[in-house]
């Protein structure tokens, strides 16, 4: 930045004030609160958050300085709660994101799967051609085989490093009739009526630990005695 861009010292001062004021508006917010998700305290939380960032901008702008603070932005918190006090149903949604850091050993590990699978000379004939050196024809015999959560469970061996993830339980009114939301089974997720919520993510590690992470593109040699054996029965 410039110095004819950098701000003054009463603009820092402003926004000090601008923070203060914010902070007394907050705390009376919370004082008068009409409930849990009041809307009240929500706006005074991302009003406190608005003003706490730009005190930080222009402090280390002007000063080379930064605030001890971290206030999440309104674009980390949830929207107040108005969904049913006493939810008659609910829903689960969840992702888990993965990068396939192996593939030779993914490859390998749903091959056995499906040589498991295989019953007579002729389905061991035909299961020896099941992956055919595809990635894509690979995830399909393990996500078909295995549960989500014993995938996110045993990624490493599958040749999978882990990504962020995070789950919504939401509530509804009233149970979704069957094959309702196949077709777009995320397009309703409302964020107002999410009853909790839960992230993983390298971004929240203070200390991220690489060296327990497998190189991307990192294949290696893999022969059988690398390869940890498989349960292939749910």
């Amino acid at each position: 930045m410039s110095d004819a861009a950098q701000p003054t010292a009463a603009e820092v001062r402003a926004a000090a004030d601008a923070v203060k004021a914010a902070l007394d508006r907050h705390l009376a917010a919370v004082e008068n609160r009409s409930g849990e998700d009041d809307p009240v305290v929500y706006e005074a939380f991302n009003e406190l958050a608005a003003a706490a960032e730009a005190y930080d901008e222009v402090l280390y702008d002007q000063y080379d300085e930064v605030t001890p603070f971290e206030i999440p932005g309104a674009e980390d918190a949830l929207p107040p709660y108005t969904g049913p006090d006493e939810p008659n149903a609910l829903s689960v949604l969840l992702r888990r994101d993965y990068a396939v850091a192996q593939p030779q050993r993914l490859l390998a590990q749903a091959q056995r799967v499906a040589d498991l699978e295989a019953e007579t000379d002729a389905d061991k004939a035909s299961a020896a051609g099941v992956v055919g050196g595809s990635v894509h024809a690979a995830l399909g015999v393990l996500f078909g085989e295995f549960e989500p959560d014993e995938i996110a469970s045993r990624h490493k061996e599958f040749g999978l490093e882990e990504g962020d993830s995070t789950l919504w339980v939401t509530a509804a009114d009233t149970p979704a009739e069957p094959g309702e939301w196949l077709d777009a089974p995320f397009d309703q997720a409302d964020p107002q009526r999410i009853v909790c919520r839960f992230d993983v993510s390298t971004v929240f590690d203070e200390e991220p630990d690489d060296e327990d992470r497998p190189a991307r593109g990192d294949l290696g040699d893999l022969g059988d005695d690398d390869l940890e054996p498989l349960d292939a029965e749910r």
